[in-house]
Order: structure tokens, then C-alpha cells, then sequence
């Protein structure tokens, strides 16, 4: 085991060696490179000058990547010039993290409590009237846009209806301590309840427009993957032995079916993340997401590589937490 995690240890740093490279040559690749990109319309040959000192422009490139690496390692993207001007990026990123973490953690928990199960009744139940229905709404989760289930769900249930926030993360005349920024951890550890509380409310539209493909997705998956198990030898045979229907639902359906529904949830970690990019900003939800957007539309490139990088390290990790899941439940991953 120890074995297998190091092994994927090595392919993230290869991982990320590569994409530290490629955002190199994009800066490079900007109109006017990276000293125009930041300075923008207020470049005069002295501040380029010295800028171009500071970043070590002025030497061989193969250094000025070893630079860009060592900056890379040590947190050092620069100062944000449009989403918070002149804020350091690095703390931006972890200014916004915990809310992009509670939404996408909130919409993958939609996603997997219901996208599992129902796929496993769906497909224990096949083609009755609970099978058909399910498909039907798990196309409609694949093929409606995350950016207008959004705006339907803010229009109908916080517009018109009044049940739920129109936008944010908090009531902002809501009295409430942010020790972490994780706003419904805080309310809970302070015995804030009503601020906890109210964190929650607004975390339920934009975490259900989030979820909406990779519930279906994820139901999708599960309910092929249980049909395929159902048909394998070893089941019947479980069943001919006498087994209990317990027994053969976790002991060799569930168990062999997860398989390809692990690795599915993991990939969709990087689809929360893209797709938090659209919901935020429709809900000026203060995350990750829309820190990323504003950096795109107004050229804020040291809050963009750094997002870059750090959303891209992000899966990379996760999907090495998803690969170990892998090899505990099928040890012989661990092999290959």
C-alpha cells in the first residue's frame, strides 16, 4: 500500500511540473508578457524596467522558469490588481477557499446521497415506473446548464417565494464570529446557532444547482454498474448458496459496483470546481469560483495562475485520496 501511495505521489508532482510549465508559457505568450499583463495601462519604461528586474525578465529563460518554480513553491504569485488590488493572490485564495470548499462539499453530498441510491433501487427495480422516472430526471440534471438551473432556482424560490437567500453566504446585519470561514463551523463552535443556520440556508440553492450533473451522473453510473454486478456468476451463485439478500447486497453487489462509481466521483471534483466558477457568481456566493471569474474578465493574471494552480492541486489530490480509495476496496489495483 505505502508502495502504491508513492508511486501516485510522483505522478502529482510530475503533475503539477507540467502545469507549472504551461502557466509559465502562457505568461510568456501574453501580449506584451507578463510585465504588461500586470502593469497594464500604467506601464512607463522605468516601472517595466524595474519590474522585469524583480521577476528575473532580464535573464535566460530556462532562469526565469527555476525563478517562476521557486516563487511557485514559496506562495509568491504577486499582488491582485482587480479582484482585491493589492492584495497578496495567495491570500485571496485562502480568503475564498472555505466557501467554495462548503459549496462544492455541500453539492457533492446531494450528489452522493441521492445519485447513489436511487441508482441502486433503479436498477434493482428495472424498468418499472421508479426506473423510468429516475433516467428521465437524471437527463434533465445532464442536459439543463448549471448557470440556468441557477437562475431559475434564485428567480422561483428566493424572488418570488421568499424561502430562501437571494445571494451570499451570510446575512450581512447577521451577528457572527468568522474564526475559520467556514461560516457554519464557526457558528457551530461559537454557539452561534442562528449565524450557522443561516450560513446553511444560504448554501442550499447554489449547492443544489451544483449538484445537478453530477447526481446525475453519479446516478448514472451506479445504476449500470449494479445492472452489470447483478448478471456476474458470483451473485447467483451467492444466491443459490442461500445467502441472505443483506449479505449479497454488501458483500458483492454494492462492494464490486462502487468501484466505478469511486472513480466518478472523484473526477466530478473537478466539474464542482468549474462549475462553482458559473453558480457564484450567479449567487455572489464569495468563493473561490467568483474570485476566479472577476480575474478572467479584468486580467488579473496573478490571481489567475494562482487559482489555476491551486484548483489544479486540489484535484490532483483528491483524486490520489480517490485512488487509495480504490486499492482498499479492490486490493488488486494495488498492483498494477
Amino acid at each position: 500500500m505505502l508502495r502504491f501511495v508513492l508511486r501516485r505521489l510522483l505522478q502529482m508532482v510530475g503533475v503539477m511540473v507540467v502545469l507549472s510549465f504551461l502557466i509559465f508559457a502562457w505568461l510568456r505568450a501574453l501580449p506584451g508578457g507578463p510585465v504588461s499583463a500586470i502593469l497594464g495601462e500604467r506601464a512607463t519604461p522605468a516601472t517595466r524596467a524595474a519590474l522585469e528586474k524583480t521577476f528575473g525578465l532580464d535573464k535566460p529563460i530556462w532562469e526565469q522558469y527555476l525563478l517562476f518554480l521557486g516563487r511557485i513553491v514559496h506562495g509568491d504569485f504577486g499582488a491582485s490588481i482587480r479582484v482585491q488590488a493589492g492584495t497578496d493572490a495567495l491570500e485571496i485564495f485562502f480568503d475564498r477557499l472555505p466557501g467554495t470548499i462548503e459549496l462544492t462539499t455541500f453539492a457533492l453530498v446531494i450528489a452522493i446521497s441521492i445519485g447513489v441510491p436511487l441508482g441502486y433501487l433503479a436498477a434493482r427495480r428495472r424498468a418499472t415506473f421508479l426506473d423510468n422516472s429516475s433516467i428521465v430526471v437524471s437527463l434533465v440534471g445532464v442536459a439543463v446548464p448549471v448557470f440556468f438551473l441557477a437562475f431559475l432556482l434564485k428567480y422561483v424560490f428566493a424572488v418570488q417565494l421568499g424561502w430562501l437567500p437571494v445571494s451570499g453566504r451570510q446575512t450581512p446585519t447577521i451577528d457572527a464570529t468568522h474564526i475559520t470561514n467556514f461560516f457554519i463551523f464557526d457558528g457551530l463552535i461559537t454557539g452561534e446557532y442562528d449565524a450557522a443556520w443561516d450560513a446553511f440556508l444560504h448554501l442550499i440553492l447554489p449547492g443544489i444547482a451544483l449538484s445537478s450533473i453530477p447526481f446525475a451522473i453519479i446516478f448514472r453510473i451506479t445504476r449500470a454498474s449494479v445492472l452489470e454486478v447483478l448478471d456476474e456468476d458470483y451473485v447467483r451463485t451467492a444466491e443459490a448458496k442461500g445467502l441472505t439478500a443483506r449479505v449479497i447486497r454488501g458483500r458483492h453487489v454494492l462492494r464490486n459496483a462502487m468501484l466505478p462509481v469511486t472513480t466518478v466521483i472523484g473526477l466530478q471534483v473537478g466539474s464542482l470546481l468549474a462549475g462553482a466558477v458559473l453558480t457564484e457568481r450567479v449567487f455572489s456566493f464569495r468563493g473561490v469560483g467568483d474570485a476566479l471569474a472577476v480575474a478572467s474578465t479584468e486580467r488579473d493574471y496573478a490571481v489567475l495562475q494562482m487559482l489555476i494552480i491551486a484548483a489544479a492541486a486540489v484535484y490532483v489530490v483528491v483524486n490520489l485520496l480517490v485512488d487509495v480509495a480504490y486499492a482498499i476496496i479492490d486490493p488488486r489495483v494495488r498492483t498494477r
